[in-house]
């Protein structure tokens, strides 16, 4: 695709990162590519964090997005796991950052606004609209499937006033 945008969606957690790739030309879209970044569940935390690292890395090495879009963290019951989730997500932000890449932030209500037409909607919904959007799209995970869904949220959003840029 000429002049494409290829965005990155992120979807952090500290199990599983997931991440999805779409080219964006005009009002089209088009799927790169998804997947689903794993640590060690019985690794040290600075250990896990790195394994995230590493391979949010070396898919932005590998794809050559242009731009990124994180999920913000919301907050859980439990203030032990937001916190490791925030940690997580710090590291989804500064990979992208540290490529050099733009990074926008969207709540996850925005997300679901964004692509299924409403702030509030569980997951089969969100991964009909991804299919509908993106027919070839393909994803093994709920977290690889809402990372396409963030990326089309920035996709949707991009140039709008709004459109928030973390920087390092």
């Amino acid at each position: 695709m000429n002049d494409a945008i290829r965005i990155i969606g992120i979807d952090p957690g500290l199990r599983n990162t997931g991440w999805g790739i779409i080219d964006v030309l005009g009002n089209s879209l088009r799927f790169v590519a998804s997947g689903t970044v794993k640590s060690d569940g019985k690794a040290d935390l600075a250990s896990r964090l790195c394994q995230i690292y590493d391979g949010l890395e070396g898919i932005i090495h590998s794809h050559q997005p242009f731009e990124a879009a994180v999920e913000n963290t919301f907050v859980n019951v439990n203030p032990t796991s937001t916190l490791k989730l925030g940690q997580a997500r710090g590291i989804a932000m500064l990979v992208p950052a540290r490529s050099g890449l733009r990074v926008a932030e969207y709540a996850p209500n925005a997300v679901k606004k964004s692509v299924i037409g409403v702030g509030h909607g569980d997951k089969k919904q969100i991964h009909m609209m991804v299919k509908v959007l993106m027919p070839k799209a393909e994803f093994t995970s709920d977290d690889a499937a809402d990372a396409l869904a963030i990326a089309i949220c920035h996709a949707h959003n991009r140039t709008s006033a709004t459109y928030k840029i973390a920087a390092v």
